[in-house]
């Protein structure tokens, strides 16, 4: 397993009611049995463990997976796989008293209310139920059954509030469409995991120092060693050049994006250049938008503070034609981090690229030249932007380097977990690394912001 990703999830009885009504497409439900299963491919599986049970509904409910189903992972991604739509109405109340009175009894496989086991329902639909919610999900949760509620398209948000646990927040969830459910695959496998000293266990494989979070770990290296990309092992530092950063901004400024959340967008670039040190022996700051084509905003260098580069990207005017990320990746690589453009040799190159949507061009090939030429990439997406695509355009290790969020109006989110802290100690090794981005880890954040 990957460092920071690895944990131990938590002995657990997880039912999923999934909403089967005619307003779920056929493909739309594929995407459904893909969330489901990439969430069981995280669990610990088995009798003792965690069980998985899977009630489908419409109009009526069926029972697809008991928890005394498959006690195997293999055998459960199988069963999902076999779930079929019923494509009728909407009974979302029945379904969550079936899970009550059915799928959580003794009878099929529940664990009763044995102190090491939680019961867990995650419910998805996309509509407004044809049945009361309320008082189901009140006795659910009476029962002792924790309910997160997700809700897709047209749901209506105030039937998952009242379907799901407290805290609200982090129990109601809430997705464009189908297409991107996927996205809280992740979401849900922290939600599982169990807060263990992973570094104290030995489950790990850092080659010099492990750091606990909850959870999960994360590496370091000792002082006069920097961490490696693979983020496991350390290289001896042989000095640098302190605090110099080369960063470009790669936009899409496609039709999809929309007026608005371009302006968001802007807040989003210059929440991350508030946190740099802008000069000329610092950090310099590049700004590519493209759609159809791509066009330069401004080379690095060009703005030599934090206040002219933050005025320039507030007068950039938004392209609104399509979405050639390929075409823009090559640009990167060709152009934005060429001497001519004002990169400096020897400087650390960082590019973040932030896409709404699905390219219309092929990027694999300069997605790998933009890495194999020793940049950093972080890929950023929104709405409906592909996983894939995020992903073969981030660096290793991938976790750590994209991010998503369903909507434009939570990108500063984003921003506060990618604000760097750049070292200003004229020996580089002092710090571990030239540059660190923020991650979702609390006690990273916090030593981020200090």
């Amino acid at each position: 397993p990957s460092p920071g990703t690895l944990c131990r999830t938590k002995p657990t009885d997880l039912v999923f009611i999934i909403d089967s009504s005619r307003s779920v497409r056929p493909h739309e439900f594929e995407k459904i049995k893909v969330f489901v299963s990439r969430v069981i491919e995280a669990l610990d599986v088995g009798p003792n463990a965690t069980r998985v049970g899977v009630i489908n509904y419409a109009s009526a409910v069926r029972s697809e997976l008991s928890l005394q189903g498959p006690q195997s992972k293999a055998g459960l991604l199988q069963a999902v796989r076999g779930i079929q739509p019923l494509s009728t109405g909407t009974m979302t109340g029945l379904a969550i008293q079936f899970a009550t009175s059915r799928a959580f009894s003794p009878a099929e496989g529940g664990r009763g209310s044995a102190p090491n086991f939680k019961k867990v329902a995650i419910v998805v639909t996309d509509g407004r139920p044809q049945d009361g919610v309320q008082d189901a999900s009140a006795r659910a949760r009476a029962a002792g059954i924790e309910i997160f509620a997700i809700g897709v398209g047209r749901v209506d948000m105030g039937t998952l509030r009242q379907m799901a646990s407290e805290p609200l927040d982090e129990h109601v969830d809430y997705v464009e469409s189908y297409s991107v459910i996927e996205k809280l695959t992740h979401k849900f496998q922290e939600a599982f995991c169990v807060v263990s000293d992973l570094c104290a266990t030995g489950d790990h494989d850092c080659e010099q120092v492990c750091v606990s979070t909850p959870g999960a770990y994360r590496c370091a290296c000792r002082d006069g060693f920097s961490l490696n990309s693979d983020g496991k092992t350390c290289s001896a530092c042989n000095g640098g050049l302190g605090s110099a950063l080369d960063l470009v901004f790669l936009i899409d400024g496609s039709k999809s994006v929309r007026p608005e959340n371009f302006e968001l967008v802007k807040k989003f670039i210059n929440q991350i250049v508030d946190s740099l040190e802008v000069s000329d022996r610092q950090a310099q700051v590049g700004l590519v938008q493209y759609s159809s084509s791509v066009r330069q905003e401004f080379p690095l260098g060009q703005f030599k503070s934090k206040k002219d580069i933050k005025a320039a990207v507030k007068k950039m005017s938004y392209m609104e034609k399509g979405t050639m990320t390929g075409q823009a990746l090559k640009y990167l690589v060709d152009s934005s981090f060429s001497v001519i453009n004002g990169a400096r040799p020897g400087v650390p190159k960082v590019g973040i690229v932030f896409t709404d949507g699905r390219s219309q061009d092929y990027i694999s090939d300069a997605a790998k030249k933009a890495k194999d030429s020793g940049f950093r990439m972080f890929a950023v997406g929104v709405g409906n932007a592909v996983e894939d695509e995020l992903r073969e355009i981030a660096s290793e290790p991938v976790a750590e380097h994209y991010f998503y969020t369903a909507d434009f109006k939570t990108i500063s989110k984003i921003g506060k977990k990618l604000q760097m802290k750049i070292c200003v100690e004229e020996d580089p090794c002092e710090c571990k690394s030239i540059v660190k981005f923020q991650t979702k880890v609390e006690d990273l954040i916090n030593s981020l912001q200090q």
